[in-house]
């Protein structure tokens, strides 16, 4: 058998694993993988990035939009730890990825030497760390063996990163190991017995609500779940960030949960007999901080599935637990039999009639400060948008009008359309932006804030090298909304820290090569967003707001004011 470089090898089981695009930032610690890259650049793509927590958030949304592993390959040290954000990002999101950190020579571990970090212990892994698995490979031979793992751990149960440590010295080691077979994830199936508990719950039901989330979903889960929901006339709310769960134009929509939630959502929650959370793992953004379902018994009857059993219990103690993977879960519950007739017609027309009001534009009561109005900008993106475009988001209040006001076509339409941080981190949506137009060649949206935009803004370079063609729209309104609606709740009148000082954005954008327009009153976004669509790159829609212009909950003399009558 012939040898080669066991950094070869390493592209070679990466290839066998079905990948055709890695992200990363290059490092002297794997050169051999950058080798391998190279002799195999017809069957996998190397995409370089400009700093690490871009390249681990282009990893991240690969996952989301493949439903398999993102690949993200840092340097040791300040590597490993700028790819951290993306990491952590990936477990919070339940996103399947698999790191790979080049890493010092055997001979000099455990010495503090140059950028050296224990990396098991700054990754995890626990409940509460970045990683479902963190291992380092000092065997060559044993390649195939740790890549493979990685792989299913990253897929099997709730979805998640694993981080690889590659020795430098182990990667220019001659091996004749071949790469193992591709890894497919395992399928957990319902228990027949819980399924009969749960329609015995439907049965008995007056008020039901599916709650759809989480990692997991593919196509025909999707689509299985929307036939359940059809079959059972019940209402589905797709929970924080993952609102393409289920279609948004489908009558029995509910609407979103998460930061600005529904008020009428939230009142259809509480008031709910039966919650039927499918997928999500119910965390501090998606039940309002606790609250819509009390931790740890909620006052509702609650079904809770979920692929991992560790999830099951671990904050709420549900009536009925599931421990099912989507794919199969979806599918016992599209062929759950229903009765002709379901008590809860009228509840689930009234759910949809909450979300359509709520969705309306012209519902939209507070008249904006300034000449830009937020709701009619996103009601001409969903205008103009083709229906399997890539939406995609960081952190800050600008993300909220998205939420609001954007109807996602539902997963079960064959494409995954949103992509979002629920982790809540700041510089997601550019990068991810750019993997989605790599990876897809389909239109991309991406809706940045000025803050948000320049934590990963250096990634037009990634897009333009690439031939990505993400159009951003970056709303400046000159401070850290989200900060300053929270001081302005809390310390009225005292700014501090919160103001931002920007660059011409337009002019950044076309030094990186991308095409710019600077856009300052509703009237002339249409026009603007139409060109972008037709154009040969990518584009930056510099949009100017009025600071007052924070959320979809108000003005900031609304949230100053809101805070002053409820202290007094």
């Amino acid at each position: 058998m012939t040898q080669k470089l066991a950094g070869h090898l390493l592209v070679e089981c990466l290839i066998a694993q079905g990948v055709t695009h890695a992200f990363g930032v290059p490092g002297e610690s794997y050169l051999a993988v950058l080798d391998g890259f190279h002799a195999h650049a017809d069957q996998i793509r190397f995409v370089i990035n400009r700093q690490e927590g871009g390249a681990a958030f282009m990893a991240e949304a690969q996952g989301k939009l493949t439903g398999r592993p993102g690949v993200c390959f840092v340097t040791r040290g300040p590597g490993a730890t700028n790819a951290s954000i993306g990491l952590h990002t990936a477990f919070q999101d339940s996103t399947p990825m698999v790191l790979f950190v080049g890493d010092v020579a055997s001979d000099a571990r455990d010495r503090e030497a140059f950028q050296e970090v224990d990396y098991s212990v700054f990754f995890g892994p626990s409940t509460r760390g970045m990683a479902k698995r963190v291992e380092r490979i000092d065997d060559a031979r044993r390649i195939p063996e740790y890549v493979a793992r990685a792989f299913a751990t990253a897929m099997n149960g709730r979805p998640g990163p694993v981080v690889l440590v590659l020795p430098e010295d182990m990667l220019t080691r001659p091996v004749d190991a071949r790469p193992l077979p591709r890894v497919e994830p395992v399928q957990a199936w319902s228990d027949p017995g819980a399924l009969r508990e749960l329609r015995s719950l439907l049965l008995s039901a007056e008020r039901p609500l599916v709650l759809a989330g989480g990692g997991g979903w593919t196509p025909q889960s999707a689509a299985a779940l929307q036939r359940f929901a059809e079959n059972w006339q019940l209402p589905v709310a797709n929970t924080f960030r993952f609102q393409d769960t289920f279609d948004n134009h489908h009558p029995l929509y509910a609407g979103d949960m998460g930061l600005g939630i529904n008020p009428a959502l939230a009142r259809r929650i509480r008031d709910s007999d039966l919650l039927i959370a499918i997928g999500p793992r119910l965390g501090e953004s998606t039940t309002g901080g606790y609250t819509l379902l009390e931790a740890p018994v909620p006052r509702q009857k609650l079904v809770h599935i979920h692929a991992s059993a560790e999830e099951l219990g671990r904050v709420y103690q549900p009536t009925l637990a599931i421990n099912a993977t989507m794919n199969a879960a979806a599918r016992s519950l599209e062929v759950l039999t229903a009765p002709t007739e379901v008590a809860w017609s009228a509840w689930s027309a009234a759910c949809h009639a909450d979300y359509e009001t709520h969705v309306d534009v012209g519902n939209y009561g507070t008249v904006l400060p300034g000449p830009v109005d937020m709701p009619a900008i996103i009601h001409t993106l969903q205008k103009h948008l083709p229906a399997d475009a890539v939406l995609t988001n960081g952190a800050g209040n600008f993300a909220t009008w998205l939420h609001r006001f954007y109807r996602y076509h539902g997963l079960a339409k064959g494409q995954k359309t949103q992509l979002a941080p629920t982790n809540g981190a700041m510089g997601y949506g550019v990068p991810a932006g750019i993997a989605a137009s790599v990876l897809t060649g389909r239109t991309v949206f991406t809706i940045a804030g000025d803050g948000d935009f320049l934590m990963n803004g250096q990634e037009l370079a990634t897009a333009v090298q690439h031939g990505a063609r993400s159009i951003i729209l970056l709303v400046d309104n000159g401070t850290y909304g989200t900060i300053r609606m929270h001081q302005e709740r809390e310390y009225p009148a005292r700014v501090s820290g919160s103001d931002l000082r920007n660059p011409d954005f337009c002019a950044l954008a076309r030094a990186y090569g991308y095409a710019a327009e600077r856009v300052d009153e509703t009237a002339a976004f249409e026009p603007a967003l139409l060109r972008a669509l037709q154009a040969s790159t990518g584009t930056v829609i510099h949009l100017p707001l009025d600071a007052q212009v924070i959320t979809t909950r108000g003005t900031l003399d609304q949230i100053r004011l809101q805070a002053q009558q409820q202290r007094s």
